[in-house]
């Protein structure tokens, strides 16, 4: 004769989905003891019938109704009846694994290439209607577990994904090599096609991710292709790379001219000219350089233009082309008091006039002072010397 349990509880592990208590004989006052997260069905000859939630219950007459009207227990006693025990993990089952069975066929869109490919993920589940799921899958059996659960819902994922992925790739011209790009939007709309399935046995499909899809690697069509595909990424990246460095070289060019073009307004400020000055003197400088007025001639330069450009810069310019001009020699012929010519169109100026007979311009201060003849270097307003003030 089999023992009369007194406890029944739960013996199993953290990844079973129902589990059968061993003992089938009990008295009614047996204790049975429910955990969180769990739920424990009465069977009587294959008949699901009461339901119990966490916590501790004493197996008495009016704690199990439905089987007071079954058998007939009497009141009082430790009178024994026959009965079966399942106990229901409803906690979420993570990181369970799934993989197709075989290979998905179809047309590479991109390539126009026939292709083998297969997929695998993981998936999260757990126990949805306890009654439901033992009536329709557990049967006799005495164990659930993950894997054996994933094996019966095997044909209907096998169904479900390989199908979806096969009509999505080809409906949306997914590229075999950019495919990983849509596995989140693979995962979401597969777990909301296979929820329906999973609910009809009273398992709630949790979570559902498509992690990896199989490629045919190693297959020579599809690594030439492979490499073709990858090879025009290079090559684009590759001349942007190319532009971006000489973007960069361009601007460090120009940025280079800018300092140099600030460091040379720099040192003009700190020496007291300008840039016309400069330029002036570079003139100045070139005339000094000929030797006779004919070929201060050949160069383009007329005698008014070069005195104007003296006056133009300052005295100190002034003096300089007048200097360039005693040195040409006796051939030149050139008067012992130098003509003055206009700054703005280079006519010859009246001596000791202000402004120009032709074009009315202002003209700069006399170069020597007319009370003690001394030759100015600079503008002003008294010579340096006696100090009379300058006409203006």
């Amino acid at each position: 004769m089999a023992n009369i349990a007194d406890i029944i509880k739960y013996e199993g592990d953290n990844s079973t989905f129902i589990w059968k208590h061993p003992c089938e004989d009990f008295n009614t006052t047996t204790q049975l003891i429910v955990h969180e997260s769990q739920e424990a069905i009465l069977f009587l000859n294959g008949q699901a019938l009461d339901l119990f939630g966490p916590g501790r219950h004493t197996l008495e007459t009016q704690n199990i109704p439905i089987l007071r009207r079954l058998i007939n227990i009497p009141t009082g006693g430790e009178s024994p009846f026959h009965c079966e025990v399942y106990f229901i993990n409803k906690t979420e089952q993570m990181a369970i694994r799934w993989g197709t069975d075989s290979k998905v066929q179809y047309v590479e869109p991109t390539y126009k290439f026939p292709l083998s490919i297969g997929a695998s993920g993981e998936m999260s589940l757990s126990v949805d209607d306890s009654r439901k799921l033992l009536v329709k899958l557990v049967g006799t059996e005495r164990v659930l577990d993950r894997q054996q659960l994933t094996t019966y819902f095997r044909s209907i994922l096998m169904a479900k994904v390989k199908t979806y992925i096969a009509q999505t790739m080809r409906a949306n011209a997914i590229n075999i090599f950019e495919i990983d790009e849509s596995l989140e939007s693979f995962s979401a709309d597969i777990h909301s096609r296979l929820v329906p399935d999973f609910l009809d046995y009273g398992v709630q499909l949790k979570r559902f991710y498509v992690t990896t899809i199989v490629k045919p690697d190693g297959d020579p069509q599809y690594e030439k292709f492979k490499e073709l595909h990858f090879r025009q990424y290079a090559d684009i990246a590759e001349a942007k790379l190319r532009q971006q460095t000489d973007v960069i070289h361009a601007q460090t060019e120009a940025q280079k001219v800018v300092i140099d073009s600030q460091a040379q307004a720099t040192k003009r400020m700190q020496e007291g000219y300008t840039y016309q000055q400069e330029r002036g003197y570079d003139v100045a400088e070139k005339a000094a350089q000929n030797e006779g007025i004919g070929e201060f001639s050949n160069m383009g330069i007329g005698l008014g233009m070069m005195t104007g450009v003296g006056g133009a810069v300052g005295g100190m310019v002034g003096g300089a082309v007048n200097d360039a001009f005693a040195g040409m020699g006796t051939a030149a012929q050139q008067p012992t008091t130098a003509n003055k010519f206009c700054d703005q169109c280079g006519a010859e100026l009246t001596p000791g006039a202000a402004f120009c007979d032709e074009c009315g311009a202002a003209q700069a201060s006399s170069d020597s002072c007319s009370k003690c003849g001394f030759k100015f270097t600079k503008p002003g307003k008294f010579c340096p010397k006696c100090g009379t003030k300058r006409e203006g």
